[in-house]
């Protein structure tokens, strides 16, 4: 790689699931020693919290398993994304479809559902744990790892954007 493979998750407030996503893929990036060929970043399709850290609770959840979220500040989507980024991936159909309409048609290949590269759970998206509980962040981690563990064999293998069918 001469450049690194730059990974873009994506949610509705870039608050709770995709730095979440973006904390436990940096981590297993670095865990594999490859800190400096991949690259990832998270942002939201809405902005409503522009330039906010992420919530409280899926930061202390995400510490509990041994990822760093604090640095993380909220952004939203751009259509420049899509130009920069090698693979989007969002967590639900929500998004998608929002993602998919700033997405150029040249573009569309790169984005994904997050959940697509995970192999140990049926879900199809990674629910948005912020109107619930404890459960809720911690089930959101269980499916992130899964999917993000999946990211990174499919990366190592050289396989640009192809998540399992």
């Amino acid at each position: 790689m001469d450049r690194p493979f730059r990974v873009l998750m994506v949610c509705m407030g870039n608050i709770c699931r995709s730095p979440t996503a973006h904390g436990v893929l940096e981590k297993l990036a670095s865990d594999a020693r490859l800190s400096g060929r991949i690259e990832v970043d998270s942002a939201g399709t809405h902005g409503y919290h522009v330039g906010r850290p992420p919530d409280r609770r899926a930061q202390e959840h995400a510490a509990r398993r041994g990822y760093n979220l604090s640095a993380q500040r909220a952004r939203a989507l751009t259509a420049g994304d899509f130009a920069h980024f090698d693979l989007v991936l969002v967590m639900d159909g929500d998004n998608e479809q929002s993602a998919r309409m700033a997405c150029p048609a040249e573009m569309r290949h790169k984005l994904h559902r997050l959940t697509d590269f995970g192999s140990r759970f049926p879900d199809s998206e990674v629910p948005d744990p912020y109107y619930g509980g404890d459960q809720g962040f911690e089930h959101v981690l269980d499916l992130v790892e899964d999917a993000c563990a999946g990211v990174l064999q499919a990366i190592r293998a050289g396989l640009r954007a192809s998540p399992r069918a």
